[in-house]
């Protein structure tokens, strides 16, 4: 469980709540669901009109991952790789052939697949870079989804605020009613406001940031299936290796890939 997300939307949930109580309101007054309708509904809309409908229910199937973290696999993808590096020195990289079978990545099997296949250095790493780009612009329309959904739900929430008050206004002769009123109307502002800064927008980020884990991994697949077929030492291969980290990352807005930079 990822325990920051899970403190993160504690606290926030807590202050909202703690602040109303301490200003003698109730729960009751922000819990409309005619609101809930107006915001959810709409922006769900709007981000369907955006994006294809597989895009959007991959992006909601990935919520999970805000709060559940993946154990890194990238002790184990740099032991697997020492080891075929290892082998390669004393069997050739042919002998690796074997190997394959046994790789559950799909792009660590490809790169070993056209090292074993021959393929030089260079045309291996300009291949494999384009398939790295090519998932990484896949991979990044997830955390998009989530950015734009926090861009339209507080407009969604204004435009729902407005067809309340135009609903208060028509009924001016009630005058006790009006204040109460125009109170709910504004509920449906909170909720675009508050989807958008406490749900959505924190999403994307941690979203993004999880690609940007994925990413470095095969870019260190990608390194050392290349250094092997250079010929490199293990031990070298080792060292260039340790330089990719543990495979989790702490930044708030990570690099794009080389691959993906040098292909714009």
């Amino acid at each position: 469980m990822d325990k920051s997300s899970v403190l993160g939307i504690l606290l926030a949930l807590s202050g909202l709540i703690g602040g109303l109580i301490l200003e003698h309101g109730n729960l009751g007054q922000v819990l409309q669901p005619t609101a809930a309708m107006i915001v959810f509904g709409g922006t769900l809309g709007a981000v369907l009109l955006q994006f294809p409908l597989a895009t959007v229910l991959k992006a909601l199937r990935s919520l999970a991952q805000i709060f559940f973290v993946r154990k890194s696999a990238a002790d184990q993808i740099r032991s697997q790789i020492l080891t075929f590096a290892n082998k390669a020195r004393r069997s050739g990289v042919v002998s690796l052939d074997a190997d394959l079978n046994s790789i559950q990545d799909p792009f660590l099997k490809q790169a070993l697949m056209l090292a074993v296949d021959g393929t030089e250095p260079a045309e291996l790493r300009q291949i494999m870079e384009m398939t790295l780009y090519n998932r990484s612009e896949e991979e990044e329309h997830v955390p998009a989804v989530f950015e734009s959904a926090g861009g339209f739900s507080p407009t969604i929430g204004i435009i729902g605020a407005v067809m309340g008050l135009i609903q208060v206004m028509q009924h001016l002769d009630k005058i006790d009613e009006v204040g109460r009123g125009i109170a709910v109307a504004f509920v449906a502002t909170i909720y675009g406001v508050g989807a958008a800064n406490l749900l959505f927008l924190p999403a994307a980020g941690k979203l993004r940031i999880r690609v940007r884990e994925q990413q470095l991994l095969r870019e260190m697949m990608l390194e050392g299936i290349i250094s092997i077929l250079e010929g490199l030492n293990p031990r070298m291969i080792e060292v260039k290796l340790a330089s990719f980290g543990n495979g989790t990352l702490d930044a708030k807005s990570p690099a794009k890939p080389a691959a993906a930079r040098s292909y714009r």
